[in-house]
């Protein structure tokens, strides 16, 4: 490489890094309040991997898009060759029989959404309540803010599916969150609150049940509480904002509490769990009653390193505190435990 090229690129990779910084600062709300925290040369490393991820993701979601259009026109005209080719009176035998096929599953389709319906109602009497707290908008790109609300969308479809569901809150639709939120399709039809307010506004005759879940919590989650209201954090923070969750409830006064991953099973690299798996992994503790179970259900097998019963956990956990420091770093090497909510 010569002098000139390596001034381009070293040219290219500073425009980068100032655009990452700038992307980075770029936020809206109370500067003073939630000051923005510079991003390290890692973290800008890690931003930029991640733009080239979702960039990747949106060209594999056209493609999909571009071959499904294609099977549905190749199916299509399979099925006007086959009328074509058969005489008039099996014709209209084989029309009539698509018919009632498709009568039959759309009859199905509304059995199954009036049952879906029915479980929604319910929970909103007798349910668990689970809040996803949507103000940190302003922390967050518009890319991120969409991928959150994505995620909501998939919160809401596994709830509707659960046979034991929560009954959902949404605190902080406003500003572009809940601009981004109206997009969605039937977003208000969907069976939940959608609060404009913050969780403390609208719950605060309840404070006293409020507990926020954050893998920062001194306190391990055993059991659901139904008289308790459970609050997911509702941030795509690409790790920029460490303890931000546990920080709020404790400026707020409210109890926190971290889900038991670190019982029941060990991570690889990845430490953040997404809201919809957060969501999902408390959907089927309430149907099942077991931890171990609903983690191994709804974590990807790529992001675990191997299972662990509690006895393993907390032979683990006495041996730690005799190791040298030598033995200590190994192991932090060997396996990171994940934080089980942002």
């Amino acid at each position: 490489m010569d002098d000139g090229e390596q001034k381009d690129q070293n040219t290219e990779e500073e425009n980068e890094q100032t655009k990452l910084e700038e992307k980075g600062q770029n936020t809206s709300g109370d500067a003073s309040s939630c000051p923005q925290q510079p991003l390290s040369k890692s973290a800008k490393k890690k931003l930029l991997k991640q733009q080239k991820f979702e960039a990747k993701k949106a060209e594999k979601k056209a493609q999909m898009k571009e071959q499904k259009r294609r099977e549905v026109e190749r199916k299509r005209k399979e099925w006007q060759d086959t009328l074509e080719s058969i005489p008039e009176e099996e014709r209209m035998k084989l029309i009539e029989a698509r018919k009632g096929l498709r009568k039959e599953r759309m009859e199905k389709r509304s059995e199954e959404k009036e049952k879906k319906m029915e479980r929604l109602t319910q929970a909103k009497e007798t349910g668990q309540k689970i809040v996803i707290d949507l103000e940190f908008s302003h922390l967050m790109s518009p890319n991120e803010i969409n991928s959150l609300c994505q995620q909501i969308m998939y919160c809401y479809a596994v709830n509707g599916k659960s046979p034991v569901p929560a009954y959902l809150w949404l605190t902080g639709c406003d500003g572009d969150m809940g601009s981004q939120l109206l997009r969605l399709p039937g977003f208000d039809k969907w069976v939940m609150e959608k609060e404009s307010r913050s969780y403390i506004e609208a719950l605060h005759d309840q404070k006293c049940n409020l507990v926020y879940l954050t893998a920062d919590s001194e306190t391990v989650l055993d059991e659901l509480d139904i008289n308790k209201i459970y609050i997911v954090g509702g941030l795509v923070d690409r790790n920029r904002w460490k303890g931000i969750t546990k920080k709020k409830a404790q400026d707020q006064g409210i109890q926190t509490a971290r889900l038991p991953i670190g019982s029941y099973l060990k991570m690889s690299s990845s430490q953040v769990l997404t809201v919809n798996q957060v969501i999902e992994i408390l959907l089927k503790f309430m149907e099942t009653k077991d931890w171990k179970e609903s983690f191994f259900q709804v974590i990807p097998q790529r992001k675990r390193f191997e299972a662990s019963s509690r006895e393993d956990e907390e032979e683990t956990t006495a041996e730690g505190e005799t190791k040298d420091r030598d033995e200590q770093l190994e192991s932090k090497k060997r396996c990171v435990e994940v934080n089980p909510v942002l």
